[in-house]
């Protein structure tokens, strides 16, 4: 049984749902307390207990403590299984967030699997389905896995009501593969999500976006959603390289203008931009678990403490150590597996 402690580094509930996925793939049993000791509201939330509960379906294991609120639990993972699944987180929260708990693991099962959620697929909290579709989706394809995921249709926070699918082929042994540069650039694009609020609304943010950017038309999209899906307001601006896509997101608010939802989102792309790295810190946390499984490395624009975090929970269930240096002033993170030869 695998002790693990809920309020170590940064404290949040990638911690759990991280252990929820080495565990299932593993077949390593975990214990953790204080779960998300360091947020406002500890414990686990609706898409926490979606994510157990998701995880225990997959593999048909076991748990003590999985309710709203909990902050020990007690997962015991049996064999990891393909087939059919569908999830309702029954609120806002992340799907995404919920499909990168169970998705890894589905890459070991027997059979392939369809998974449909219902819940937030754009939340201020978690990636939007883009970030899955666009930056995450393709890195692991080069390391072998077919996954693909479908956006049925928009749930925004706080009301959600969103529908995700996602399907998964079996795949053994995940390839190693390097990331040390982004590559030659491609596109470069802003997209202004609106449902059931006024168009004008992301046209302003577009407008703040192209020039601080010093982008054409061409490049700044508006996407007018039906409005029964919100309401709702994302701007996304999605940055496509040769060997990385990074999507970049903020979401619009009431009292908050669109030329801060637009210095968000151009601030965190410009970081980026300048940093010469392949992938930006958020990229670099949801592919450290697939490069503890395949071996390989890359350079990120800033080491976190979530991704310090993460790295010890991986290191905690898998042989691997993982190492963070620079490499010509650019942040490097690299995976040594110890059960090598």
């Amino acid at each position: 049984m695998i002790e693990l402690d809920g309020a170590v580094g940064e404290g949040g509930g990638q911690i759990l749902r991280g252990a929820l996925t080495l565990a299932m793939i593993t077949g390593r049993p975990f214990r953790i307390r204080n779960i998300r000791a360091n947020r406002a509201r500890p414990g686990l939330m609706r898409q926490h207990l979606v994510a157990v509960q998701a995880a225990l379906q997959v593999s048909g294991g076991d748990a003590s403590g999985a309710a709203l609120g909990s902050q020990d639990l007690t997962f015991v993972p049996g064999p990891v299984h393909g087939g059919d699944y569908e999830f309702a987180i029954g609120t806002a929260g992340s799907c995404a967030l919920v499909l990168q708990t169970v998705l890894p693991a589905l890459l070991k099962a027997d059979t392939p699997s369809t998974l449909r959620l219902a819940g937030g697929t754009h939340n201020p909290m978690a990636p939007p389905v883009q970030f899955l579709q666009r930056a995450w989706c393709p890195r692991l394809a080069e390391m072998g896995a077919r996954i693909d995921i479908h956006l049925e249709r928009f749930g925004f926070y706080p009301a959600g009501g969103g529908i995700v699918v996602a399907r998964v082929e079996p795949c053994a042994l995940l390839r190693p593969h390097t990331w040390m540069t982004r590559g030659a650039h491609r596109a470069a694009y802003a997209e202004a999500f609106v449902a059931g609020i006024p168009g004008r609304v992301g046209q302003r943010e577009l407008e703040c976006v192209g020039r601080a950017m010093n982008w054409g038309e061409d490049q700044l999209l508006i996407r007018v959603l039906p409005a029964d899906q919100g309401p709702g307001n994302a701007l996304m601006l999605t940055l496509d390289y040769e060997y990385a896509t990074e999507v970049f997101t903020a979401f619009g608010e009431k009292s908050v203008t669109s030329e801060q939802v637009a210095r968000q989102v151009v601030q965190r792309a410009r970081r980026y931009l300048m940093s010469r790295a392949a992938f930006d810190e958020y990229l670099a946390d949801q592919m450290m678990l697939p490069l503890a499984l395949g071996g390989g490395c890359f350079t990120l624009d800033e080491v976190s403490m979530h991704a310090r975090t993460n790295a010890q929970v991986i290191e905690t269930f898998l042989p691997v150590r993982f190492t963070f240096d620079q490499l010509d002033g650019v942040d490097r993170c690299t995976v040594i597996r110890n059960d090598v030869g």
